[in-house]
């Protein structure tokens, strides 16, 4: 994301691409950390918890394609 400038993007697919992109990054920061569970708290289900974090990467990877493509395509126009 930090690749983009920090203005607004014109585009709506990058703008669009770029949320997800970070919102996923987040939510995959956040997921990680359920893993680790704190001393009092029951342990989590590991089960549930790794699927999230399979979503969150499979957003991140689906956010980054969009980008390269989009890029692409304005860079060759």
């Amino acid at each position: 994301a930090s690749v983009f400038p920090s203005q607004k993007p014109k585009s709506e697919l990058v703008r669009t691409s770029l949320r997800l992109l970070t919102s996923s990054a987040y939510r995959l920061q956040s997921e990680c950390r359920k893993a680790l569970p704190a001393e009092p708290s029951p342990a989590p289900d590991i089960q549930l918890v790794t699927q999230q974090v399979i979503q969150c990467a499979y957003d991140i990877a689906k956010a980054a394609k969009q980008l390269v493509t989009i890029t692409t395509k304005e860079n060759n126009n």
